[in-house]
């Protein structure tokens, strides 16, 4: 049995890296993508952790597959496509550490899953599956993402969403608020933004937002991520705020991905048994959570910036 699976977009964050002689923007290849992110951060803190996705059988394709051995992850599921390229994405900063992204992906590797590629024992055989919205925006990878979905639904495994909006890869809006949302159905865990409560719901109160999501979908969970302000959580009637740390922040790139793999870490934990954890417990695995985002905005990239457990924890004894 695997901890986590992950089905998704895995891809490179080409990040600023300084100018050149000539004055001209430097950018280093990071390794990327939502649900390999999260699954890195599992591998880091020891969990069991596999990936289903498609790069292309390029150079960069290459280099991804052999970061995610490297990180420990399983890559049986991870198909290299000779027809098309590893999708690329630019990443621009901001002074604070925030991040906006211009995708080459027309098409990427990533949206070219076929159905048929899908390991579904895989899926079948995981404790928590998880996925995001962005293997939806086209087929036939939506198909192919619908079709793992029905088989961890019907073999009882955990299923946790990060909807990750990246308004640039939908053809409008209101394709990729009906996608996210048909995605919500399938969820135990739900991970989002302030911003992407906002726009699911047309909310902007969190404690009305979530609960209208939790009761509409029947979730376990609703994690509101708020940057540096931490994560508001709805756990059934129980709602709260556990606030972030601070930091000397440069690249806010995959820090929710850190948070969502940090506290899949915690519920593992606790043998991903919802009866086995109580609301303080539930607060003290957020702050956890929170304190490995919070380290991981202190680098460039998201995988190379995964803090260690003993650095999460250092972070943690310093709030206490």
């Amino acid at each position: 049995m695997v901890d986590v699976v992950a089905l998704g977009e895995l891809l490179i964050d080409f990040t600023p890296a300084g100018k050149s002689a000539n004055g001209n923007a430097l950018f280093e290849s990071n390794p990327g993508g939502a649900p390999a992110n999260v699954l890195a951060t599992l591998a880091k803190f020891n969990a069991s952790t596999a990936f289903i996705g498609k790069v292309g059988n390029d150079q960069f394709g290459s280099f991804l597959g052999e970061t995610l051995q490297k990180s420990g992850i399983d890559t049986q599921g991870l198909i290299y496509s000779k027809d098309v390229n590893t999708t690329l994405a630019f990443v621009h900063l901001k002074e604070d550490g925030d991040r906006s992204f211009q995708f080459y992906r027309s098409p990427g590797a990533d949206i070219m899953l076929q159905e048929q590629e899908v390991d579904v024992a895989l899926v079948q055989q995981a404790k928590v599956f998880h996925f995001g919205s962005l293997s939806m925006t086209h087929e036939p990878a939506k198909t192919a993402t619908l079709k793992a979905l029905q088989a961890a639904k019907e073999n009882d495994v955990l299923i946790s969403y990060d909807p990750n909006l990246r308004p640039a890869l939908w053809k409008s809006l209101s394709q990729a608020k009906e996608t996210i949302l048909a995605g919500m159905q399938y969820a135990d865990i739900l991970k989002l933004s302030d911003e992407e409560l906002e726009f699911t719901t047309g909310i902007r109160d969190l404690e009305e937002g979530s609960r209208f999501l939790f009761e509409k979908f029947g979730l376990k969970i609703v994690l509101v991520t708020l940057g540096t302000q931490g994560c508001f959580y709805r756990f059934g009637e129980d709602t709260g705020h556990i606030a972030g740390f601070k930091v000397e922040a440069i690249d806010t790139t995959g820090a929710g991905d850190l948070f969502l793999g940090a506290f899949l870490h915690q519920f593992l934990q606790k043998d991903a048994l919802w009866e086995a954890i109580q609301a303080e417990e539930l607060q003290a695995m957020i702050l956890f959570a929170n304190a490995v985002a919070a380290l991981g905005t202190t680098k460039k990239g998201a995988i190379p910036s995964i803090p260690s457990l003993d650095e999460a924890r250092q972070l943690l004894e310093g709030r206490n």
